[in-house]
């Protein structure tokens, strides 16, 4: 992978079948490398049966499958046990099951943090979750460039505040969180920190230790794996203490018809078939990028980043949410053309193969923050080239001349 962009998008079909097409919606889904392909055609003609019971060869292949990409989430996320790994159907999925879960222990007067800066995939559980337990949701403010407000930190993190639950990156802003600094405060006041790293996993690596955080989720579909498939890593002590928000076959120990007792974890928390097939192209996802060069991946994108953001803020009739700087950010821009609808800019860009999206992205309350209502998002990844920012600039400009 250190012979350039160009090389790094012909690994990817969908992209190699059609040289034109600028695609720059990687914040919503990434497109899927050929090795990921390779495993999941391998895995479903060739090791296709249940796991975890079966004793014959090829349930017991299934088996030996699934748990290699449940180390592999092990290793892409440098976690400490392959039991802290928990398989769901997705982001959304693992932030549900960790809010239900966690919430079990939380009652009135205990408080949870989370930011104006959220994707409703992290807001909306943790309102359910004041309606069903009575706790009190604190927010943390953004600025005026949508990064979070670290210096109202202090403010709206009390002492019955029992966790924080933020974003590693905005999926609008762009805005890396410094998560570094939030465990830091969060600790200190004697709170657990989750993160919802759905916008930051398909940049590289995590190292959940390092950052030092309580529990961590993410999407296959938006690091280059299936759909589907999703994450929820917590800390073993963690985990183990939680009690289980879905019941099924393969959750529970002993059963009788009074009862039951819990199995291990992750399985307690895996209940009936998990996603076997999507676990294995999740796995062969995260090995491929493991031993991507990432340095220079970066360096690329953030060459690209600079640029659009360099064409927008000069054109003057753009403003874009977010930082205008590289600093703590990644390569998600979004914009607002003056008198266009962004849902009309997107369309027309579109029929030109310029994929974008327009709208709230799922995150209503930063956009109110930021004095918009919707939005238009070029979102990257390492297979973008500087072909996709001209056919992007282009579109632009032909829609200055068509929607005004």
């Amino acid at each position: 992978m250190s012979d350039g962009p160009q090389s790094w998008r012909s690994r990817f079909p969908l992209l190699a079948n059609d040289p034109a097409l600028c695609y720059l919606d990687s914040a919503a889904m990434t497109q899927v490398p050929q090795v990921v392909l390779d495993a999941l055609v391998e895995h479903e003609s060739a090791r296709r049966a249940n796991v975890q019971r079966g004793t014959y060869g090829l349930a017991e292949a299934a088996t030996e499958a699934y748990d290699k990409a449940r180390e592999s989430v092990r290793r892409f996320l440098n976690a400490a046990d392959w039991r802290e790994v928990v398989f769901t159907g997705g982001a959304t999925a693992s932030i549900n099951l960790f809010a239900y879960s966690f919430g079990e222990r939380l009652g009135p007067g205990d408080e949870v943090l989370i930011s104006e800066a959220e994707h409703h995939s992290n807001l909306l559980p943790w309102q359910l979750l004041r309606q069903r337990r009575g706790i009190t949701l604190r927010v943390l403010p953004v600025t005026g460039e949508g990064r979070l407000d670290l210096s109202q930190l202090d403010a709206v993190l009390g002492r019955r505040c029992r966790l924080v639950a933020i974003a590693h990156c905005s999926n609008v802003s762009g805005a890396v969180t410094d998560v570094e600094y939030i465990v830091r405060a969060a600790k200190a006041a004697g709170a657990a920190v989750f993160v919802d790293g759905a916008q930051y996993v398909q940049h590289g690596p995590v190292d959940v230790r390092a950052l030092g955080v309580d529990a961590y989720a993410f999407s296959g579909h938006k690091c280059f794996g299936p759909s589907g498939i999703g994450v929820l890593w917590a800390r073993r002590e963690l985990l183990e203490s939680l009690p289980p928000c879905f019941a099924g076959g393969g959750m529970g120990g002993r059963v009788t018809l009074e009862g039951h007792s819990l199995a291990d974890i992750p399985h307690r928390f895996e209940a009936g078939t998990p996603p076997v097939g999507p676990a294995v192209g999740l796995g062969a996802a995260l090995e491929w990028m493991v031993a991507l060069p990432w340095a220079a991946i970066r360096e690329h994108e953030q060459r690209l980043t600079k640029r659009l953001l360099s064409a927008l803020t000069a054109a003057g009739d753009f403003r874009v949410l977010g930082p205008t700087d590289m600093r703590a950010r990644l390569p998600i821009v979004a914009f607002g053309m003056d008198g266009v609808h962004p849902h009309d800019l997107t369309q027309l860009l579109g029929q030109a193969g310029v994929c974008l999206r327009g709208g709230h992205h799922c995150a209503q309350p930063l956009h109110a923050a930021l004095g918009m209502e919707a939005s238009v998002r070029a979102s990257l990844a390492l297979y973008n080239s500087d072909a996709d920012i001209d056919g992007l600039l282009e579109g632009l400009e032909r829609a200055r001349r068509n929607l005004r």
